[in-house]
């Protein structure tokens, strides 16, 4: 881990890491229920408790801290996840957060007649428009299967673009904003689609399952992919798993690198600091928030770097 220091520990399985430009980072707790600010000392401070399972996070238009809540995932004994959904599911829903109040507002929990079952990761369009992905969920013999949505500016409507998906997690924005990418978990692929519109996509042709984008890579071996951030190059860095590693993906789907982290269940990865030089990662299973120095810069996000 090239220049890794741990920024906190003793997070309860943390996620969704926002590099805020007062120098903190506002992280999710999935395990712990609730948005938590990291202090540059270390320090934390709880904005807000979020019943269910806080899973991304993403400043909004409005100021405020906009949550992807999967609406609670089991844990084995060892603090990890587990592979089925559990009894204490409350359902999936996208939330904003009032920061100065902690105060938390569901925004929808369903498209159409569709309940939505994990809302996992989110990015903002310039426009105010939210991307998000939906896991679905995962039972002893069926499953709910994911996909991915878009709500229009102001929270209107909100459109399923992409369905079926197996299952969708990260998701991100081409610096252009012609393209969003998704990250399948168990395949660990990365799928591309071609933006027309807001919340429009434009279909390729596809000979077996009705697939919308173009899948631009898969890694090989037992790896899965979780939440990504994209470089100011156009660059994919997604989280993996298994492997403990940060993979960095070229938009023609060449792997660049594989930044190892020591930690199996690296689940997301943010970009602050000066140029957005600065990698915040977080490290699920050993419940730490590190940063280290990036080999090129993030991408700046819409309403929270410009």
């Amino acid at each position: 881990m090239p220049n890794a220091r741990v920024l906190a520990e003793g997070l309860e399985f943390p996620e969704g890491p926002v590099a805020m430009p007062d120098g903190t980072i506002i992280l999710v707790e999935i395990r712990g229920k609730r948005l938590t600010r990291i202090h540059p000392d270390g320090r934390k401070e709880v904005i807000a408790q979020v019943p269910g399972g806080p899973n991304g996070a993403a400043l909004g238009p409005d100021g405020k801290m906009w949550i992807c809540n999967n609406g609670g995932l089991p844990r084995s004994p060892s603090n990890k996840p587990a592979p089925l959904q559990g009894a204490d599911y409350i359902g999936g829903a996208p939330h904003k957060n009032y920061i100065s109040s902690g105060t938390i507002e569901t925004v929808f929990d369903s498209c159409g007649p569709n309940k939505l079952k994990g809302p996992n990761d989110l990015v903002f369009d310039r426009d105010g428009g939210l991307w998000f992905t939906d896991l679905g969920k995962r039972y002893e013999r069926q499953t709910d299967n994911g996909g991915l949505y878009y709500m229009s500016p102001g929270g209107k409507d909100l459109k399923e673009v992409v369905f079926p998906m197996q299952p969708a997690n990260g998701v991100g924005l081409s610096p252009d904003e012609k393209t969003v990418y998704v990250a399948e978990t168990p395949t660990a692929r990365i799928w591309s689609f071609n933006i027309t519109g807001p919340g429009e996509i434009k279909p390729v042709e596809t000979l077996y399952r009705g697939e919308r984008g173009v899948c631009i890579a898969g890694l090989g071996g037992y790896q899965m992919f979780d939440s990504l951030a994209m470089e100011a190059n156009g660059n994919v860095c997604v989280a993996t798993l298994i492997k403990g590693a940060i993979s960095v993906i070229a938009p023609d789907g060449k792997l660049v690198e594989q930044i190892e982290t020591g930690d199996r269940a690296t689940t997301n990865i943010c970009f602050g600091g000066p140029d957005l030089r600065t990698a915040y990662i977080t490290l699920s299973s050993k419940g730490q928030l590190i940063a280290m120095d990036w080999p090129r810069p993030g991408l700046p996000l819409n309403f929270l770097n410009k």
